[in-house]
């Protein structure tokens, strides 16, 4: 497996970050571990989480994969990265939630105790909080940093916009900064492209991106009509928003002739979308999520294929009116 640096930084990461958010919800225990075996095996080091996983869950059940992850862990602390998040409400107390200093230090504190480590790798603010300063935002971040607590931070579903002002602030304040972002991308959705990209390389961000997959969309699993059983598209709280994303005419229409182009390349439909992921200068790691081992071996070819210039301007050119979409995440 390659391993890069993680932006401007020198910490090295694997080219794939398995994502967790399936654990405790799609996935039991042992099928959990089974993953991160599979994973491991396949010499992916970098592992990321957050603290409200599982994906589709209700509330009460936020936690449960940072424990099944903390419970893996256990004897391979050193052999892996681990990045959390936190942002997401962790019960009905208005404070237990957002990117206030009581939030991130009282967060930190659970998700250490859950993933069973004295330090987290790669800390995240899980989403924008407008309601909060971003100086007192950095200035918790600085002090989990100092304390050796977290070692780098990083955002995700930040705008452009957002980055480059905190950006600022922490120059201006001399705090620690962030170094990673982790938005959405994909073939169906490449909006990011226009500014919050750009402005990553010329800070040197890294970008480890969530969704490469659109949420198992783009492996031509799925057919119009009624959503998929068993699939993320009717999993609990989540159904709706990837049903919003993802399950239009339009995007069934492109998947098609996507596939059409995998075959002649001779790849899986979810081989190629990697390999079109990883090929995009500001990425860093796709976050690659998964319900059962076997589904990660695409996406391990992918980083062993990469694809020719000429089908990547065909790509291009097929998903180009996806780089217009307008939404914040």
């Amino acid at each position: 497996m390659l391993h890069v640096n993680m932006g401007r930084t020198g910490l090295q990461v694997s080219r794939l970050c398995l994502g967790t958010m399936t654990f405790g919800i799609q996935c039991d225990e042992s099928t959990s571990f089974a993953i991160l075996d599979a994973a491991a095996e396949a010499g992916i080091t970098f592992l990321d989480t957050a603290d409200v996983y599982p994906l589709g869950g209700r509330g009460e059940e936020a936690g449960l994969t940072e424990e099944i992850v903390g419970r893996w862990l256990k004897g391979r602390r050193d052999d892996v990265i681990v990045a959390t998040k936190c942002f997401g409400a962790m019960s009905r107390r208005r404070w237990d939630r957002g990117g206030s200093r009581k939030h991130i230090l009282d967060a930190v504190e659970g998700s250490l105790r859950r993933l069973g480590t004295d330090y987290i790798d790669l800390y995240q603010l899980h989403g924008d909080d407008p309601r909060t300063p971003l100086d007192e935002t950095l200035a918790a971040f600085d002090h989990l940093v100092t304390s050796g607590k977290v070692r780098y931070v990083g955002c995700s579903n930040y705008s452009a916009w957002r980055l480059a002002r905190a950006i600022g602030r922490s120059e201006v304040r001399d705090l620690v900064r962030y170094d990673c972002v982790q938005p959405r991308y994909n073939l169906l959705f490449r909006a990011f492209e226009r500014d919050l990209f750009p402005l990553c390389v010329e800070e040197g961000v890294g970008v480890i991106p969530y969704n490469p997959l659109a949420g198992g969309f783009l492996t031509g699993k799925h057919h119009p009509g009624d959503p998929t059983a068993d699939t993320r598209f009717t999993l609990g709280t989540a159904a709706g928003r990837y049903q919003d994303r993802y399950w239009h005419e339009q995007m069934f229409a492109t998947v098609e002739e996507l596939a059409r182009l995998a075959g002649e390349a001779d790849m899986t439909l979810a081989q190629l979308a990697v390999a079109w992921c990883l090929a995009q200068p500001a990425i860093t790691s796709p976050i690659i999520g998964a319900s059962k081992p076997q589904q990660l071996a695409d996406a391990v070819a992918a980083v062993e294929t990469p694809l020719d210039g000429d089908l990547l301007a065909r790509l291009d050119e097929l998903t180009r009116p996806y780089r217009l979409a307008d939404v914040d995440r």
